[in-house]
Formats: C-alpha cells, structure tokens, sequence
C-alpha cells in the first residue's frame, strides 16, 4: 500500500503534528508500506528520515506564494503525478489551502484521501478568530471534510468536539502512533543533570517541555511556581522549547515582577537523549494547556517514568488519569499548586504514578497494534 502524507512544513521545532506525521508514516513503512511525505519545508527531513529504513521518500515542493492556490507549476504537475500512483493521501491539517487543492486532486484521481484535523477543529481552537474559520469552512473547507474518506480523531474527545463542523459519520477515531523505541531502554538523568547543573542543583524541578505558545498556559505554571514559594515550598521550574518570542517575552516579564528569575529557567529546544534524560531527571510534569488534541510530551514524560499534572482541555485526558500517572486539575495558578504541593511532599506517591505511567504507555501505545489499525484506515 503506497500512502501520500501531506505536511506544510515539517520543522521538527514545530511541535507534534510533524511528530505524528513521522512517527505514522513510519511505523506503517516498516511494515512494507511505501510512505511519501510531501511537504513544502523538509529542513533535515529528508537525510534523517530515510536513513531510518525503506518504503521512505520525500517529495519537496515549492510554494508558489499564491494564498488560494499555493500549488502551481512543477510543484503542481509533481505531485498530481505522485497522487496517480498512490493507494490513499492523508492530509494532516484543514486551514492550510494547499490540503483543499490535495483533496481536488485525490478526489479527481479517484483516490480517496483522508484528512486528520489534530485538534484544529476542537472548541477552544474554534474560537480563536472564530469568524475567519467559520467562513472558511463555508468556502469549501466543509465540503472537503464530507467528501474525505474519513476525517481521522486521534481521540473521543476530539471527535466530540469536531464533528459539530462536518458530518460525524465521516470521523474515524485511531489513536497515534507513538514511537517507543527510544524510551524502551532509558538513558537515566545524568545526561541532563550536566547540561543542566544549575537547574538540578536544589530544589524539586516542574519541567514544561513543547513548542512555546499561548494556548499552554504557560503563564498559570509561572504563577503556581510564586504560589507555591509564598506557601514556602522550593521549586525550580525548567521551560524547554522554543516558540512565539512576543509570549516568551510577556513570560519573561512575568518571571520578573514576580522576582522569580532564579526559579523559572528557559533553556531552549532539547531533542534526543538529552530529552529523554531531562524528563527523567525531572521531579514532575506539567502542562497547563488551553487545549491539546494528543500530547506527545505526556506520553513521553510517562514513558520516561515521570508523573504528570495537566488539564482537562486535554483530549486524552480520561486515558491519562486512569493510567494512574497523571493528576487531571483545572487550569489555574492555585488549583496547579493545590496539586504539585502533596505530590512533591511525598516522592513515593510520584514514584508510583512514573510506575504506572510507564506500564501504561508501554502496553496501550504497541506501535504493531496501532500501525494496524492505520493499514484498516487506509484500507477499509
């Protein structure tokens, strides 16, 4: 089975779609699946990515800057081609216009495509320029969604929520693929206690680590620190990740006039061991999203054995807080710290829970079991 994945841009900095977009198409390349991802920006995609094995290629494109149709020309007649010989074209995203040309195109080759929204369509997303999004839809971004094969929710909560935009009969719900590999055998914390000496020198660390954005709430963490200083209980809070300066600007400012800038350590884009060392070197996770569709991180951080706090506005938030790893509060300074405070009072109940976690994500993210229910996806 030959699957076309399309992607505007696969930046590994931006965050968890490109993750998804790698880690799907892999697992079913190395089950003999030829996998295309065709993408306008590849930055070191194409040498890191294939290396890994067969059935792998990538297609870049151009954009031909135009906002309607960003395909045009070469890029165009490329990919028009490609589509001709391929079984299935999963679209990853729905504002992009270039998805709404991909599904003209699928759907005039007579191959059926498949679009995965990752959490664009649920409520809170929703409601961000509400009017634009609205409208697009009404556009043809609505007859896009109908016509697909199936609009693939990676879970319950988001088709709740983002069936009320397109027919639900089309929503199909798989979860994602989560690579395992690299967390089978884990590297321990020295790793990030010798990047990080400063940071792992005192004081129980909370450790945020994802793509820098406004809806992470990244503001009720800082707060939650102070809250919890002022109750007189030591914290040390590492922000890993890059994202939109403005907000890490405002968050900045916000360390500042809380006289915390000894407390809340921004330290970049961490990849590789180093990630896996610095969530286990880490007393606790935290993510005090507005909304997240999946989470890698969550699953990463359990996965490395350290127990999590965040939202509800979580999709998988159900699957995480009956995995016994993660405590599930509402998102706000003081209910983060109602939380933090016990769990960092009492380092067997943080144990457990990493305990927990790990057996979890170990037994319910089998890459053999959810690659197959992709190949049904693509197949049914």
């Amino acid at each position: 089975m030959k699957v076309l994945h399309w992607y505007r841009s696969m930046d590994l900095e931006m965050g968890g779609v490109v993750r998804a977009v790698l880690d799907i198409s892999g697992a079913m390349a190395d089950r003999g699946h030829e996998q295309v991802i065709a993408t306008f920006e590849q930055a070191e995609l194409e040498s890191m990515w294939t290396s890994h094995g067969a059935n792998r290629s990538v297609l870049q494109l151009t954009s031909s800057g135009h906002r309607r149709r960003p395909l045009a020309g070469e890029s165009l007649q490329r990919i028009e081609a490609e589509i001709g010989n391929c079984d299935a074209v999963h679209l990853h995203g729905v504002w992009d216009p270039a998805c709404y040309q991909l599904a003209g195109i699928a759907e005039r080759a007579g191959v059926p495509y498949l679009v995965s929204p990752h959490g664009v369509l649920d409520d809170w997303c929703m409601k961000q320029k509400s009017f634009k999004k609205r409208l697009y839809l009404a556009m043809g971004c609505r007859r896009m969604l109908n016509k697909a094969k199936a609009v693939h929710c990676t879970a319950e909560g988001e088709r709740q929520q983002a069936t009320r935009w397109f027919n639900p009969d089309r929503a199909r719900v798989v979860p994602l693929v989560f690579d395992l590999d690299e967390y089978l055998v884990l590297p321990g914390p020295e790793e990030a206690h010798d990047a990080f000496p400063s940071l792992f020198e005192g004081p129980p660390v909370l450790l945020f680590l994802s793509r820098i954005h406004v809806k992470k709430g990244l503001e009720h963490l800082v707060a939650a620190a102070a809250e919890l200083h002022a109750r007189g209980e030591s914290v040390r809070v590492a922000i890993a990740g890059t994202g939109d300066l403005d907000y890490v600007e405002r968050l900045k400012e916000q360390v500042a006039s809380c006289g915390m800038e000894e407390v809340v350590h921004f330290i970049g884009f961490v990849s590789g061991t180093r990630k896996v060392s610095l969530y286990q070197a880490s007393d606790l996770f935290v993510l005090p999203t507005h909304q997240e569709n999946w989470g890698f991180v969550l699953l990463e951080s359990l996965a490395c054995q350290t127990g999590l706090v965040t939202t509800k506005s979580v999709d998988i938030w159900p699957e995480l807080e009956a995995s016994g790893g993660a405590v599930i509060v509402e998102r706000s300074a003081k209910s983060l710290a109602d939380a933090i405070q016990p769990l960092l009072a009492k380092p067997s109940r943080l144990e457990t829970m990493g305990k927990r976690g790990r057996e979890w994500v170990l037994e319910e993210q089998d890459a053999d079991r959810v690659a197959e229910l992709y190949v049904q996806l693509y197949s049914d």
